[in-house]
């Protein structure tokens, strides 16, 4: 099975970064790269050209790091088109610090709001539903949050909750952006 085809986890990602030279965290691009899908799509092309270009070189070292890039791209746009609405960002997982976490969800959020705020005209903005504006307000709020956290049931349930806020908010985006997709089943629909 080739690269492109597994899961991608930050470490995963983290390490093609590291094997670049880089030791900037995934999450600012995962970021970026949500939001991209969400709003417009971005083309495997485009995205290993923008995180080259992020690296600072001017391609993948090698084929199984330019697959493990466009596989990142391909299970997230995966993940925000599913029916299951599985995404989730790509973060530090436990095996970081709540610290860590938090400042990865902070780089996350800099990176998503940073696409939302450059690709998002005001005509756009205002065909979104209040929801979806009011999660997008809430996630410009989020890039203050405090990273410098202890490690602490408290902090754990925090932190969870804003991540989950930002996970709900890119979905949002992308299922407004994108209608029909994924098929969800209606709530309001009958029965038969």
């Amino acid at each position: 099975m080739s690269l492109i085809n597994e899961r991608q986890d930050f470490s995963d990602v983290a390490d093609v970064f590291l094997l670049h030279g880089s030791m900037q965290s995934p999450a600012f691009l995962d970021g970026r790269l949500s939001g991209l899908l969400a709003l417009r799509d971005v083309t495997a092309e485009a995205w290993l050209e923008e995180v080259c270009l992020s690296l600072g070189v001017e391609q993948p070292r090698d084929p199984a790091s330019a697959e493990r890039l466009l596989g990142w791209r391909r299970q997230t746009l995966e993940a925000l088109s599913a029916s299951d609405l599985n995404y989730t960002p790509l973060l530090p997982d436990e095996l970081f610090s709540l610290a860590e976490q938090a400042q990865g969800l902070k780089e996350w959020t800099l990176g998503f709001m940073e696409v939302v705020e450059d690709v998002a005209d005001e005509a756009l903005r205002e065909r979104w539903s209040k929801t979806l504006q009011e999660a997008i307000d809430d996630l410009a709020g989020l890039v203050q949050i405090e990273t410098d956290i202890e490690d602490s049931p408290e902090n754990e349930n925090d932190l969870f909750a804003l991540t989950e806020h930002a996970r709900m908010a890119a979905m949002l985006l992308y299922t407004e952006q994108h209608p029909g997709m994924p098929q969800v089943e209606q709530t309001d629909a009958p029965v038969h």
